[in-house]
């Protein structure tokens, strides 16, 4: 089947897991009823196609699909509950962090490259460290949730490689400025206001693995 079919198919499939499964994953993470079901529905579903699309337009059907488009799933969900409450439930962190780990072994096993474990374990811990020092030099700005976060998001991009784990970090903080000056033009938040980072960091890893794909 042509690439552009597997890729129209993965979309749909992953709009209809956003449309129930992973909404329904959000609103039970979620504290409050701060955003209507309609709303977490939709933007679940919308998410979750095009991150699912691009994914499979990236890179095809291939022993990295599985543990990628987990990823993508959590990412979904995660992105939707910090968007309505500023918060990244350990909840859907921790049990991510563990699949993902997991989900690894079997690229890693077809390509013969065992020494990529570790590196995502390096890469884990070194993304971890550093958003720690910045939670701890400005927790106003960078909260725990976030730094928990850097454990799923370095290990992962730890696997593809120095370049891709590199381009996540910076990616992360790009994407951030530009949601947070959109914001501030649109007058959707102050000076002294704050914006939910994870969404930004798990774009920035989004980002980090389809420029860097498989050679990373």
């Amino acid at each position: 089947m042509p690439l552009i079919v597997y890729t129209l198919l993965a979309a749909a499939v992953g709009f209809a897991l956003g449309w129930w499964p992973l909404a329904a994953w959000a609103s039970h993470a979620m504290n409050d009823e701060r955003m209507s079901q309609r709303a977490i529905r939709i933007s679940s579903a919308i998410i979750t196609a095009a991150t699912f699309g691009l994914i499979t337009w990236r890179f095809d059907v291939s022993w990295l699909m599985p543990v990628l488009l987990v990823f993508a799933a959590a990412a979904t969900v995660l992105t939707v509950v910090d968007l309505a409450e500023k918060r990244l439930p350990n909840a859907v962190i921790f049990p991510t962090l563990a699949v993902v780990g997991i989900l690894l072994v079997p690229p890693t096993w077809a390509l013969g490259t065992w020494i990529q474990l570790v590196w995502a374990v390096v890469g884990a811990a070194a993304m971890f460290a550093g958003y720690f020092i910045l939670a701890l030099i400005s927790p106003a700005s960078m909260g725990m949730g976030d730094v928990k976060l850097a454990l799923v998001i370095g290990l992962l991009l730890g696997w593809f490689g120095l370049s891709a784990w590199l381009i996540g970090l910076l990616a992360a903080f790009v994407v951030g400025g530009v949601i947070a000056l959109v914001a501030l033009t649109l007058r959707r938040v102050t000076l002294r206001g704050s914006i939910p980072f994870g969404p930004s960091m798990l774009a920035g890893a989004l980002i980090a693995v389809l420029l860097v794909g498989a050679a990373g």
